[in-house]
Formats: structure tokens, sequence, C-alpha cells
């Protein structure tokens, strides 16, 4: 039984997308909306496996409830009906996230083919967010400490939402496999991370670098170019070191959070996009805010959820168990035999005073497994991993 919704206001169009459809397929279970509000009250109340809804309607366009559902179930592929003047607006939807949309009035094979294609999306759709969910090994989080088993929990109860989450921590602690791990068990798996450094990017194109350009709009623009937060759409963006950032690419920044739109630079168009933002940062940001070097107005809106990843010589139970990853994962990447590190090895290296943390620690695991012996001594870490 496949559960589809017809949102439309025109009763007439209602019958001929039921009645095409239907018999296309008896298992097909086809209930109507006259209006987007009361198509959304159905869309919460019960899990549809595809919608096809009209544009242009009373009290709600389609496009805004394409947006909601996009919000609330971006899982279900979404079919937009068009009339002859709406095809522009049909287009954008299509980058806001919709399947593909249906002329006014439908033409039969269009629809049934379009109707079938959505289907078996929403089935493939179903089965990556369920592979997804159980995270990619590349992404994993290592450690059974308090502070790591919290971070999991946490990321466990926020995951699934749109909240803005600032992570923060030394450098090297892995901050990006929590944005990771945040993005991978979320809702919008299926759409892209989108990574920025801003500590990488020359203030003078940071703005370029976020949210695109047109041509000509300052020297070295040779044609339109589309930014991080246009192609973090639908999906998840990263700000990386956002403590780094100039304060008026904040001020920016904090605009497009406050109303959901983008603008490139050179150009006074506004493009409406749909992204929940990431950010990570080393810095004590509440000390950059009163030495003036951050909004606090952008840190409020970041840090909705504050996630601290602690530094590695705070979680030293967890090196033992790092130390068999890391030589597990660097014996497949480097095709060197997996090395046994003593006992006496690995309590020396919980020893150490890890300033570079986690990064540090794998270094210096991947140089005990190019030259140490075939099982890893204490003499070893004292030969080769000297602090």
């Amino acid at each position: 039984m496949r559960n589809i919704l017809i949102i439309e206001d025109e009763a007439a169009i209602r019958r001929v997308l039921n009645k095409i459809i239907s018999e296309e397929n008896d298992s097909y279970q086809i209930e109507e909306a006259e209006n987007g509000l009361m198509g959304l009250e159905m869309i919460m109340q019960k899990e549809y496996d595809l919608i096809l809804c009209d544009i242009k309607m009373p009290k709600m366009d389609g496009v805004e409830v394409l947006e909601k559902i996009k919000k609330i179930k971006p899982q279900i592929p979404v079919i937009m009906i068009s009339g002859h003047g709406d095809l522009d607006t049909a287009v954008e939807t299509m980058r806001l996230g919709a399947f593909d949309y249906i002329s006014k009035p439908p033409d039969l094979n269009r629809l049934l083919t379009t109707v079938r294609n959505a289907l078996m999306s929403k089935n493939l759709i179903v089965e990556n967010t369920r592979l997804k969910k159980k995270v990619s090994k590349k992404y994993e989080m290592i450690g059974d400490s308090d502070s790591i088993s919290k971070i999991k929990n946490m990321i466990e109860k926020v995951a699934a939402t749109d909240a803005r989450i600032l992570i923060t921590g030394p450098n090297g602690t892995g901050k990006e496999l929590v944005a990771h791990w945040l993005h991978e068990k979320s809702d919008r798996c299926n759409a892209p991370l989108i990574e920025v450094n801003c500590a990488a990017i020359p203030s003078e194109l940071i703005e370029s670098e976020l949210f695109g350009h047109v041509k000509g709009s300052f020297t070295g623009a040779n044609k339109d170019r589309s930014g991080k937060f246009e192609a973090a759409n639908n999906g998840t963006l990263f700000l990386d070191e956002i403590g780094d950032m100039s304060l008026s690419a904040q001020a920016k920044v904090l605009r497009v959070l406050q109303e959901g739109r983008i603008s490139k630079v050179g150009s006074d168009k506004n493009i409406k996009v749909n992204i929940r933002v990431v950010s990570a940062t080393n810095k004590d940001l509440k000390k950059e805010i009163q030495e003036g070097r951050f909004r606090e107005d952008l840190y409020h809106r970041l840090a909705v959820i504050l996630i601290e990843v602690p530094a590695l010589n705070d979680r030293r139970e967890d090196i033992p168990l790092l130390v068999n990853y890391f030589s597990k994962q660097l014996s497949s990447e480097q095709g060197v035999p997996i090395k046994l590190f003593s006992d006496n090895a690995v309590d020396l290296l919980k020893s150490y005073d890890w300033t570079g943390n986690i990064r540090e620690l794998r270094n210096v695991i991947e140089r005990l497994m190019i030259l140490g012996e075939k099982e890893v001594s204490e003499k070893d870490v004292k030969l080769f991993a000297s602090k």
C-alpha cells in the first residue's frame, strides 16, 4: 500500500489526478487536501510516500508548502503541479527540493511515469537514510570515556532537529567528526555537507566563497559562481574555525540566518536557502566578543546547542581504543601489517602530554606502524615517538 496525497485547490483537477493515479495501481491509497494548510496538517498526522502539490493556491502557495515539507518530512518526494504561467516558479521549486513538476492539464503518460519514478526514489531514500544513520566508519568517534559518551548522546538527541550547533574544543580534537556525525544521523543526510574553513580563506574572498558572485563584480570575477550556502541547500553547512571570520562577513552570515536568503556579491537578487548551520571554533568566542572581534548576536544565533570536545589529555582512558583503531586503519591505508602494541607501550602513550590531541596521536601511531618492530614495544615508543 502506497499513500499519496494530492494538495490542489481546484476540485476538478483533484478528481482527474486521483482517477488517473488510482487506475494505474489499485494499491495506491490516495487522499486529497483542498489547500496547503490542510495538506500540512495531514502530513503531520500521517506518513505519505508521495505528495502532489499545486503551486498557485489560496491561504498558502505551493512554494511555501514545499519548503515546509522539506523541513518536516524531507524524505517525501514532492511533485509540483504548475499552470501555464507558473513554469518559472516550477523550475525554482526544483532547486528547493521538488522531485519534478507537471503542467496543467496533466499529460497521462508523463504523470504516471513521474509518479512511478518518485515512488521508486522514496524507496532509495529510505534505504540510504537507514544505511547512513549507521555513520560512515571514516567519521567514527572512538572512545568510551564519560565525555565522549555525553557527546554521542547529545548527537542522538539533536541530530534530527534543525537546531544550530556550535562545536568548541582545541585543535586536533575531532570537531569535524562531530559535525559529520550530526549530518549523517540527520534527516538531511541525503543532501550535501559542505565544509568551509573560515581560517583558510582570505578575508577579501570569504564573502564570495560563502555567497557566490556574479560576473564582473570584482577583478577576476570572469563568470557567475555559486557559493557554499547555495551548494549546501537542503543540507548542512559546516563553518569550521568560525572565530576567524571577519566582522563584515559575520554581519552577512547573521543576515542569512535571520532571513533564510542570500545575495551574491555584485547582485541585488535574493536566493532562498534551506540549510542547517553547524559551526566550530578553537577560540573562546565570549572573550572574542568582549574584545570586539566577534558579534554577540551572531554567537547567539549559532550557539543554540553547544558541544564541547575535550582535549585528549582529558580523556586518556580512550587512548588504548584509539591506538587499536588507528593501527587497523593505517594498516589498511598504508598496506603494512597490523602491529600489536605491548601494554607497556600503550601505558607510555597514555602518559604523554598530547598538545596536538587526536591528530598528533594518529601521526605517532603511523610512525610506529612504519618504523616499529612486529610488536611495538615501550622501547619503540621512546625511540620513534619521543616527546
